[in-house]
């Protein structure tokens, strides 16, 4: 047990300062929750990290020893801030999606390894009351099945965003994951059930647990694919932020409990509310059933119409309401900036001007506001696609720039598709649509487009971040 100096009153200094971090946790992730206050809220929570960590070097006892290794400690705690802030300064906003899988799976593998170190230090009094069947255990075991599971998974993730492993795609792998999954959880009912006097007497089937552990966090993210990577973020998130509270039961540390509670449930709501957008159960996600599939080419024999950058900038200057659907070309392109001066212009010549964002848009949650935030674009202007649906029909012309997926008629209209019945943009219904595009390159998705062979869709090829430079240059001479 902690042995912590205390007030007078039986509050110990650590525990107001982990009462204090908590309150940072709570207010900073509220704060994330609107564009105008995320910078103040990752402040207020990284505030809150520092302090408890300070403090519980300072203050944290066990059997009345205070800590020891502090020059590992600090020794590692240096290093790693200095390869993440260096990583976090020089990365791309297109890389964005690598990064959040890459620290988020850090973050995995940490909880993991606690679980291993602590395994064969279980009290063997608490194993002599109570068996290997009891909370301590559990919490130990949990954390590493969820934390490896984790970070697998994440580093799949990040491979796949990345570019250098494709999906594997099979359909029994459902029944796979299910068996795998199964095995992991019988494997930590047979660990709790059994009867030693040593914990460290199972360190076999721990390491086994471990294997185990890292095959599933790479089959499940394997067959993942299309549009869904950005559900399945959000759930790897939520994983670790699981196994993260798990610590915080172990060294009884509220700190960490609190903010691995707030990963893990913040993280599971956004998945819940990710699958209803992307109209998937959280089944699915869970046992990795994702994507896959083609599609029959229903463009055969059809022909795209394109349209002159001029043409587009008269079209553009001469409406009352344009809606702009941003996707990952226009990160790739690093045209957001470009994109918001196009609108301003636009706003200044009385166009009512403003961005359709999907749910899933680029490749992680959040993804386009987080890019739109980035050139200040207003809040007010970014309205979700649920809402703007409804308005499209009296929009005189919405201009996809580096979306496809999210824009694909197939989601209604092709039961055959692997994205048939989720919840699009319906673009269609907009009086004149413009898609800015490189080519006519396939999406995530890796299927048809049917909306640039509509009659009302008018391709305008070229890179984004040009072609945004000329219709600026159009729009001005107008």
């Amino acid at each position: 047990m902690n042995d912590i100096s205390p007030f007078s009153s039986g509050i110990s200094i650590l525990e107001i300062t982990y009462v204090v971090t908590s309150v940072l946790f709570i207010l900073g992730l509220k704060m994330l929750s609107h564009p105008l206050t995320a910078r103040r809220g990752n402040i207020l929570s990284a505030i809150g990290m520092g302090l408890a960590i300070i403090a519980t070097i300072l203050f944290h006892k066990k059997d009345g020893r205070p800590i020891g290794n502090l020059g590992f400690i600090l020794s590692a705690i240096a290093i790693g801030t200095v390869i993440g802030w260096v990583i976090a300064k020089r990365v791309k906003m297109t890389a964005m999606p690598q990064l959040v899988s890459f620290f988020n799976g850090m973050g995995g593998a940490a909880a993991a390894l606690i679980s291993i170190l602590e395994f064969p230090h279980v009290s063997s009094e608490l194993i002599a009351k109570s068996g290997m069947a009891n909370g301590h255990v559990l919490a130990i075991l949990l954390g590493l099945m969820i934390g490896t599971v984790s970070w697998a998974g994440s580093m799949i993730a990040f491979g796949k965003l990345d570019g250098w492993i494709g999906d594997m795609r099979i359909k029994v792998m459902k029944f796979v994951n299910l068996t795998i999954l199964a095995v992991l959880i019988g494997l930590i009912v047979f660990i709790m059930t059994r009867n030693v006097t040593s914990s460290s007497e199972l360190m076999p089937l721990i390491y086994i647990l471990f294997v185990i552990a890292i095959v599933y966090g790479v089959l499940f993210v394997m067959p993942i694919g299309g549009a869904d990577m950005p559900v399945v973020i959000s759930l790897l998130n939520s994983f670790t932020g699981v196994a993260a509270a798990m610590g915080g039961f172990l060294y009884s540390n509220q700190a960490m409990l609190t903010g691995g509670i707030l990963v893990g449930s913040a993280g599971t709501i956004l998945t819940i509310l990710m699958c209803r957008a992307m109209n998937r159960s959280l089944l699915n996600v869970i046992v990795g059933v994702f994507g896959g599939g083609g599609q029959t080419n229903l463009a055969i024999g059809k022909s795209v119409k394109e349209i002159s950058v001029s043409d587009a900038a008269v079209l553009l200057s001469y409406s009352k309401k344009v809606v702009i659907v941003p996707g990952y070309g226009l990160a790739v392109a690093q045209a957001q900036h470009l994109c918001h001066e196009l609108d301003k212009l636009l706003g200044e010549k009385g166009v009512e001007v403003k961005y359709a964002i999907h749910p899933v848009a680029g490749r992680m949650p959040g993804h386009m506001n987080v890019l739109l935030a980035e050139a200040d674009v207003p809040y007010e202007q970014l309205i979700e696609s649920e809402v703007i649906n409804p308005d499209l029909p009296n929009t005189d012309v919405l201009v996809v720039i580096g979306a496809n997926d999210v824009v694909n008629p197939a989601a209604e209209d092709d039961p055959s598709s692997p994205i048939y019945g989720m919840p699009i943009i319906k673009a269609r219904d907009a009086k004149n649509v413009i898609v800015m595009k490189r080519g006519m390159g396939k999406g995530y998705a890796a299927i048809e487009n049917m909306l640039f062979y509509d009659d009302k869709t008018k391709m305008l090829f070229g890179d984004a971040k040009v072609t945004l430079q000329n219709l600026i240059n159009e729009v001005k001479s107008l």
